[in-house]
């Protein structure tokens, strides 16, 4: 007997190159606001914002789309943020005690300075002049570091004891000063600065004479300090949640007494007021922003942040803790008043900015970090190349508020504007549908839809936290003392479980909304530019009726309201939909009395099979030792008839001549019935117009034609029908009004079925097997979400293929060709414990894809090596000239944003001391023996991990070798120069 061995074919160069024109994975951005926030600093002269976390992220924004990402070495606590103004360099402080230097340019590489077992670092103070840092610490002394080596003055060190001999008998005691809690530049006086010690003590200290100029004798535990412009007066803020004002005057070496001491919500205990602003204004009266402050019996546990200015006086209530904030106001100094135009406010969960020239200070909308998680997501759609008139109706439909000038405006987008518009829809908790501008870098709100008022629910859907003023009852409230007024998006609490989005399909062509919610609602849409008070059609679907045995443990059913008055939207017809439903309904009945019965005797020939089938492998172990045995799975499952996935197309179902409209449903038990639908007038284009039709006209009959059993009974995850070009059929919709380009209907068709366990490619009409691909027997991974992409080629601009895209429960993406099904590459995207940003993922059209990395951020990623969408901007610097400045001194190259990567030389790790010198880093003259692709490499930008360099990026930054081998000399004459510092 003769064997035959096939050879497995080797890879083809022409095939591999075509994959990498079509292919390359890359994470691009994150969208939304940063999970657990900690710090918060704004540069004025540039106009950035960043913001610091927990995990050791830095993330820094400017106008839309002006983007920079950094992770420091380790996950620690950003505690503290500092810029210096106009430079593009920021200095971080960690929870592990150790103070980093940041360069958006270049990488700059200096050596450890501070020790651990040194006292802890409490607070820092950049001076103007941006060269010289106070580091004030736990044990009251205060350090002096020059910007940006860092390395310490030893003559300008300032230790408590030299204050405590000065301090009169009567108030030093014996009592230590404590921490040091503040540092204050004088704003009008350069080398004078303010100490702010815990006990209450505060100093005015000169540098240049090294003696303390005036002392304030304060009496209660100090929280905060703050100057007035012109510097005759400083503000400071206590535990006791009152505020001090102390005038300083010359000659007056001793100030037992301030000018004015106040509790604005005592005279009961309050609360601490943590920090506190003063602006002055030019019409006379000055503001006054603080946080905290609230009596400790009433209000204790709000977050607060109040306004003041003369009469006017608002507390600001909000429903996470505020971490920091800042206004945005003049700087110049040759400006009189700061003037302040907003206030910005960092919240554990979201991000507040408050109007402070629009009387009544009024919130802002924000163009980006606004807080996905206002309410949890329950699901997400994603909707590619929207056409012009429904994007134009959505982004009018939003504009419920006046847009306003977003104050936080530094840098400049490079991007090219987006070919196409993308839609991100997101349904949450609490029964709203919110829409998202998904094309560029910033994910911008557009939208918000709630569908808590179309039923009777349990709670109001009137109460509105971003427009009290509709509410009589927070009116009366707002008149009371303290004058709370709610600010803010962040209500993660829903009042009524059955309201939950699960399900979000939207026609972009005829502007139709579908919505399902936990409790069994469906709800059909349609985008209207009126208001519109109507009846709805309401149609009642028990599927479960008449099932034995069955107990329902889910939502009581929603009641819907009769009439309806709905700004910017009205709901359809339903009498098409439940007429479908009806017959939908007698079909499964049909099977599930069936499937009873079959039940009473002994299922034998699925497990046989799978039996006969391990027993098969265990044979030709030696010929595919790679597959692994599958177990069968019961048949007696109770959710074995809970449907995963439908599918409607139009095509050969009955004969190989006759096509038409199709229901493909797929099961949890690896069933899939397939229906044809009688559809009447489907042949005629005519759309069904509001309240037009009957329901006998429009009557739609489902006959199941066939049905496909799986003999592993492993859940369908999608059904997708292909024409006979192998390609995936349009949507129907789209087809009927020629939308798209018409499918194949002169070839036979096919169906792609995708289980957990493996892909399968059946013909039509007659069902048989044509190819599958078992990827649980392969792999060892299950399919968890599966989508249709079309990847278009970076190097011919006509040529791309539809390309089948596999989530599995590893987090691998498994990219497979169609109808053949042969793998094409495979990436390592999401961790396999993130259990919830698999669940979450949700791919688009053209190769890109979104998944949750935290309750409050989507990670923004893509598979296609043409489509990305990725930071690219330009912030104009004003840096002194330095080594590590660019050839000009000014400017930055457009950078792309990445995906958090550590990176060593993207941080000063100040935790050891005894380090030898390193210079810094150089962009104009790069280590000769350092690939451009390093992370050693002084070409690389340090708030970007992940994007590609080529010749053009690094072209302005070399120089020659003769210059870059006197830079190396020179490098070698500095080493060996010891920085290594202990602070006692």
């Amino acid at each position: 007997m003769m064997k035959f061995r096939f050879r497995r074919q080797g890879t083809d160069p022409q095939r591999e190159k075509i994959k990498q024109e079509l292919f390359a994975f890359n994470k691009t951005v994150e969208h939304g606001f940063p999970h657990q926030p900690s710090a918060l600093a704004f540069d004025p002269k540039l106009q950035l914002m960043a913001i610091g976390t927990k995990s050791g992220a830095i993330k820094i924004y400017g106008a839309p789309g002006v983007e920079f990402t950094g992770l420091h070495k380790d996950t620690t606590a950003v505690t503290q943020i500092h810029f210096l103004p106009g430079q593009g360099r920021l200095l971080s402080l960690l929870d592990d005690n150790t103070i980093h230097l940041w360069e958006i340019l270049s990488i700059i590489n200096v050596p450890n300075f501070l020790s651990l077992s040194a006292t802890r670092v409490t607070v820092l103070l950049l001076l103007k002049s941006c060269d010289l840092l106070c580091v004030g610490t736990e044990g009251g002394g205060v350090y002096f570091l020059e910007v940006p080596s860092l390395s310490l003055k030893d003559n300008q060190t300032l230790l408590q004891d030299q204050i405590t001999h000065s301090l009169p008998e009567d108030y030093r005691c014996g009592k230590s000063l404590g921490p040091v809690e503040a540092l204050q530049e004088h704003p009008q006086q350069s080398g004078k600065i303010l100490i702010g010690y815990s006990r209450g003590l505060v100093v005015l200290w000169d540098l240049s004479t090294r003696l303390a100029e005036q002392l304030f004798l304060g009496k209660q535990q100090l929280e905060s300090l703050v100057w007035e412009r012109s510097g005759n007066l400083f503000v400071c803020s206590h535990n006791d949640g009152g505020y001090s004002v102390w005038a300083v005057t010359s000659g007056n070496t001793c100030n037992h007494q301030p000018v004015s001491s106040t509790i604005p919500y005592g005279p009961f205990p309050c609360k601490a007021i943590s920090k506190i602003l003063w602006r002055t204004t030019q019409a006379g009266s000055p503001v006054l922003l603080y946080s905290g402050g609230m009596p400790r019996a009433s209000y204790g546990d709000r977050h607060c942040l109040t306004i003041q200015q003369d009469k006017d006086h608002v507390t600001l209530d909000f429903t996470s803790r505020v971490i920091d904030f800042f206004t945005v106001h003049s700087v110049e100094q040759e400006r009189e008043f700061d003037e302040p135009s907003a206030l910005v406010v960092l919240l554990e969960e979201e991000l507040v900015v408050i109007d402070l020239q629009t009387p009544g200070w009024p919130s802002m909308p924000t163009p980006y970090l606004a807080p996905l998680h206002s309410s949890a997501i329950t699901c997400s759609c994603h909707i590619s190349s929207v056409p012009p008139k429904l994007w134009e109706r959505l982004v009018n439909a939003g504009k419920a508020q006046q847009s306003r000038h977003w104050p936080i405006c530094g840098g400049k987008n490079l991007a090219p504007p987006p070919k196409q518009q993308e839609l991100l829809l997101t349904g949450h908790e609490d029964g709203t549908v919110r829409f998202w501008d998904a094309s560029g870098v910033a994910l911008t709100p557009l939208y918000k839809l709630s569908t808590a008022n179309v039923f009777h629910t349990d709670c109001d859907p009137s109460d509105d936290p971003q427009d009290p003023s509709n509410d009589p009852d927070m009116q009366q409230e707002e008149e009371e003392w303290p004058p709370f007024r709610k600010v803010g998006c962040f209500d993660p609490y829903s009042d009524d479980p059955r309201l939950g989005i699960q399900k979000i399909s939207l026609c972009k062509y005829s502007n139709k909304l579908v919505v399902a919610g936990t409790a069994g609602q469906v709800i059909v849409l349609g985008l209207s530019d009126e208001r519109s008070d109507h009846l709805v059609d309401v149609s009642v679907v028990d599927l479960l009726y008449d099932r034995e045995g069955f107990t329902w443990k889910g939502h009581d059913r929603l009641e819907p309201l009769s009439i309806l008055g709905i700004m910017k939207i009205y709901l359809g017809p339903l009498s098409r939909v439940k007429s479908l439903k009806k017959s939908l309904r007698q079909s499964f009945r049909r099977i599930r009395k069936s499937r009873v019965s079959g039940k009473k005797r002994t299922i034998t020939t699925p497990t046989s099979k799978v039996q006969e089938a391990n027993a098969a492998l265990a044979e030709q172990e030696e010929v595919a030792p790679v597959q692994r045995r599958i177990e069968p799975r019961s048949a007696d499952d109770s959710l074995s008839g809970v449907v995963r996935c439908v599918c409607f197309a139009d095509t050969f179902l009955r004969d190989g001549t006759h096509h038409g409209p199709t229901l493909w449903a797929g099961t949890n038990s690896g069933s899939v019935y397939a229906y044809a639908l009688e559809v009447p007038g489907v042949g005629s284009g005519r759309v069904c117009e509001r309240g037009g039709a009957s329901e006998s006209s429009v009557c739609v009959e489902a006959v199941l034609g066939k049905e496909i059993q799986l003999m592993h009974r492993a859940p369908v995850v999608s059904i997708c029908v292909l024409d006979g070009r192998g390609k995936p059929l349009p949507d129907p919709y789209e087809a009927s009004q020629d939308l798209a380009i018409a499918p194949d209907m002169t070839n036979a068709h096919s169906v792609l079925i995708a289980s957990e366990e493996q892909l399968k490619v059946f013909s039509l009409p007659k069902v048989s097997a044509k190819t599958k691909f078992k990827l649980t027997a392969h792999e060892g991974c299950r399919v968890r979400k599966v989508a249709m992409v079309v990847f278009s080629s970076t190097a011919q601009e006509d040529y791309s293929e539809h390309t089948l895209v596999c989530l599995t429960n590893l987090g691998d993406m498994h990219l497979f060709s169609i109808p053949a099904l042969r793998p094409q590459v495979r990436y390592d995207c999401i961790r396999k414990e993130d259990i919830s940003g698999i669940a979450s993922c949700v791919f688009t059209k053209n190769g890109q894809g979104f998944y949750l990395i935290s309750p409050s951020e989507y990670e923004r990623f893509s598979l296609s090596a043409k489509v990305l969408t990725e930071p690219l901007c330009f912030v104009q610097l004003d840096r002194p000239l330095e080594p590590t400045s660019t050839s000009d001194g000014t400017t930055m190259q457009p950078q792309a944003n990445g995906t958090h990567k550590n990176q060593m030389d993207e941080s000063l790790d100040l935790s050891l001391a005894g380090q030898t010198e390193e210079p810094p880093s150089c962009l104009s003259s790069p280590i000769l023996d350092t690939p451009l692709d390093s992370p050693l490499s002084c070409a690389d930008l340090t708030l970007d991990s992940t994007a590609e360099l080529t010749v053009e990026d690094v072209r302005d930054f070399l120089t020659s070798v003769d210059e870059a081998e006197n830079n190396l000399k020179n490098i070698k004459e500095e080493e060996g120069r010891s920085t290594g510092i202990l602070i006692n």
